[in-house]
């Protein structure tokens, strides 16, 4: 099945390629692994308790988030248009004994039959990589309960971003791959709570993800410039 309209295939072959390292916390997916017990704890603080709701995580890859949120005792699927992804996710969980249901899929096709399922979604280090940010906004909208949460993080479209996130991670430190990022899919916050209300979401908080490179560490703050998450609601 070809992927629509709304997925760029050059991105999906170029999370392929680098399928087999998922779960290597020292190989290209390491910044992942480094801000992954941060993201965790913003979803697990901001939405508590996590066991019991149905949670979709758009954009999977190999499942790093979605197996933390099960084992927080959530029901989760797990969706992605990588096929490498999903088999590493289906996998890796099927080896640490942990139950996430992992399909091929997109936003926008999964909401064609999930309409109001799911409790949560999370959507994170994704939006910057598709085409129509709006439109996989839309689907997520559409696939939440009323009142349901969206959570998401992405990159801003500010100089400072483009030096630390492609010129400093990419090129100068070697953390990903040349070429992971294009800077004109960088989305500012104004732009994005435009397109989070276009779709029926109110934005509700906006945090940093900022790195201390004196310390080697990420860690959550008020600095917007470069890495930011946050949560909206579905209006009911």
């Amino acid at each position: 099945m070809q992927p629509p309209a709304a997925v760029d295939r050059s991105e999906i072959d170029k999370f392929d390629a680098l399928a087999a390292e998922w779960w290597d916390p020292e190989g290209r997916f390491r910044p992942l692994h480094r801000i992954q017990p941060i993201r965790l704890g913003y979803i697990r603080r901001t939405a508590a308790p996590l066991a019991g709701r149905r949670l979709l995580d758009v954009g999977c890859g190999g499942g790093l988030l979605a197996e933390a949120l099960a084992a927080e005792g959530a029901e989760v699927t797990g969706i992605d248009r990588s096929e490498r992804a999903i088999a590493i996710a289906r996998s890796h969980a099927a080896q640490q004994g942990i139950a996430v249901d992992y399909a091929v899929s997109d936003a926008e096709t999964w909401a064609e039959t999930h309409q109001h399922a799911y409790d949560l979604i999370t959507c994170l280090e994704v939006l910057e990589h598709l085409p129509d940010v709006p439109g996989t906004l839309a689907a997520c909208s559409a696939m939440l309960q009323p009142g349901g949460l969206l959570f998401f993080a992405t990159i801003n479209r500010t100089p400072t971003a483009w030096l630390k996130a492609i010129l400093g991670a990419e090129y100068l430190l070697g953390w990903l791959p040349r070429g992971t990022h294009d800077y004109r899919r960088f989305i500012r916050p104004s732009e994005l709570q435009r397109a989070l209300r276009g779709a029926g979401l109110t934005l509700r908080e906006l945090r940093g993800l900022c790195f201390d490179p004196l310390a080697n560490r990420f860690y959550e703050g008020e600095d917007l410039s470069v890495n930011y998450m946050g949560f909206a609601v579905q209006r009911a």
